[in-house]
């Protein structure tokens, strides 16, 4: 598929396929036929039984200069879960059990064809970077092996149900990925900035300050949602999960306000593009694809904003039965899955190196040097105009 897209320079991708995932997840809950067995207790399926457990800790004798402590036992009752169900041949127990990793029952079809889906995107997407030598392409093959990486560890993930590694290591590939998929939106405007407009600006805003900007926030956005993301697992405290949760819905509300304001400079970018179009700027210089580019930036970032809604709506509601979104696996691939797919796609289809064609399309590492030799300029003439001189020879030392 890569081969002939590069030489017809289009691509025909069956996107429908991906519904089969969504579809596997359906039926596999549907036909389920491996049933946990009961232990002959009774049990609530929704509460978790704790037990205490009494353990001892004894303190060693400590010897101070006026006496010596004695050694001291102390007992401590901590609770524990206590299982009072068996897990069945994939280790699956119902929600709220000891080790229930899933508020549903995964289907390893589903988990298997997405796995195979970004597989094939990734492949696409590192052969591009090969193909065309670009640095900035390691952002996009990142945030696609990340989600291979954690549709790969669902897969596994469902056949070992009661391993909280795999699980939790899954959770957080699939929480944080999208955030690489952000950011190479936020480098392919920069280098479209650079391409386009002489001036090398948005709304008074210089190409070097949007590019690190929204790259900062976004490694914000990631480093919150990281450790949000970290502890809303099942298997942690209540107050902890709960405590996770409103941190990660914290990250991915930042995220989509970032994403506000850019698609904000994106359009006025568009509308200078327009104008530069009808004015026959660009007949000379030769610069005429730049919409479908653009309109892939605006494509994936709809997608994304889709699945930040979508967690959003799905955290807001709660973990009980009242709430559907987290107790139907349905519901995750349609809304999460699939728009990450085919934001993940639409990139491939439409490779920035297709448009950002020449010595333009590069923005020069002399341009970065000189723009913060400009910087050291600027303040050392706001320092002599104060007369700080201690101030003014340590800049000028450095």
């Amino acid at each position: 598929m890569f081969f002939y897209y590069q030489k017809n320079r289009s691509t025909s991708v069956l996107v429908a396929l991906m519904l089969a995932a969504g579809s596997a997840a359906l039926s596999s809950q549907a036909t389920q036929t491996d049933a946990p067995t009961v232990l002959p207790t009774h049990i609530t399926t929704f509460v978790t039984t704790l037990v205490p457990r009494t353990q001892f800790v004894t303190i060693d004798p400590i010897t101070l200069p006026d006496e010596t402590v004695a050694a001291k036992t102390i007992t401590l009752d901590i609770p524990e879960c206590s299982p009072t169900i068996a897990p069945d041949s994939n280790g699956y127990v119902p929600p709220g059990n000891c080790n229930a990793q899933y508020n549903y029952y995964p289907s390893f079809a589903a988990a298997l064809v997405a796995t195979i889906f970004f597989g094939v995107v990734t492949f696409v997407h590192i052969a591009e970077g090969i193909k065309y030598k670009k640095g900035f392409y390691w952002v996009i093959i990142m945030g696609s092996i990340w989600e291979f990486g954690s549709y790969a560890t669902r897969t596994i993930s469902t056949r070992y149900q009661q391993n909280s590694g795999l699980a939790l290591i899954s959770q957080i590939l699939i929480l944080l990925a999208p955030i690489f998929i952000n950011a190479y939106a936020y480098t392919i405007l920069g280098r479209m900035v650079h391409f386009y407009l002489p001036s090398f600006s948005i709304l008074g805003v210089r190409l070097y300050n949007l590019t690190l900007w929204f790259v900062f926030a976004d490694i914000a956005c990631f480093v919150v949602q990281l450790i949000g993301g970290a502890q809303a697992t099942n298997n942690s405290p209540r107050d902890q999960a709960l405590r996770g949760i409103r941190i990660y819905m914290a990250g991915i509300s930042l995220q989509e306000s970032f994403i506000i304001v850019f698609v904000g400079f994106a359009a006025a970018f568009h509308i200078r593009l327009l104008k530069a179009e009808k004015t026959g700027q660009f007949e000379t210089t030769g610069k005429k694809d730049w919409r479908r580019l653009l309109y892939t930036i605006y494509m994936s970032l709809l997608l994304i904003t889709i699945r930040i809604i979508f967690r959003l709506i799905e955290f807001a509601g709660g973990n009980d039965d009242s709430n559907p979104l987290p107790r139907r696996e349905i519901y995750f691939y349609l809304f999460d899955a699939i728009p990450m797919f085919l934001a993940i796609l639409i990139m491939a289809i439409t490779p920035p190196s297709l448009t950002l064609v020449g010595p333009d399309s590069v923005i020069p590492k002399a341009m970065w040097r000189q723009r913060w030799a400009m910087r050291k300029q600027e303040k050392v003439r706001a320092l002599k105009s104060s007369g700080d001189r201690s101030g003014f020879e340590l800049l000028r030392s450095s």
